[in-house]
């Protein structure tokens, strides 16, 4: 079974059928077209990052590097938004990116 954060695991708790209905459909997006998982995951970190969702971009991370992605690939993701999202919001959400990916070479 996934790890989830506290904060999601409590929500899960109190709200089963809303977290239920709600993966039900990210899975029934994933699904609707021809985008493997890991793309998928680091087009869902830019959007993460772009609304500055640590968390999320915490989650996009781990599920992109579990579909094979490789740092350098999320690293090179979250630069691309810089003219985009701008500098300081791309820097924040490459410091995320770094802390997942450090620690898990720990």
């Amino acid at each position: 079974m996934a790890q989830y954060p506290p904060n999601y695991t409590w929500i899960m708790s109190q709200f089963k059928n809303v977290i239920d209905a709600h993966q039900a459909f990210g899975k029934a997006l994933h699904e609707a077209g021809p985008i493997d998982e890991k793309h998928a995951q680091l087009i869902q970190l830019a959007g993460a990052a772009a609304s500055r969702s640590e968390g999320a971009v915490h989650s996009h991370i781990n599920r992109a590097l579990a579909a094979g992605a490789q740092p350098d690939e999320i690293y090179h993701a979250l630069v691309l938004l810089s003219s985009t999202i701008g500098f300081p919001n791309a820097a924040a959400a490459l410091a995320w990116a770094k802390d997942v990916i450090d620690a898990g070479n720990d």
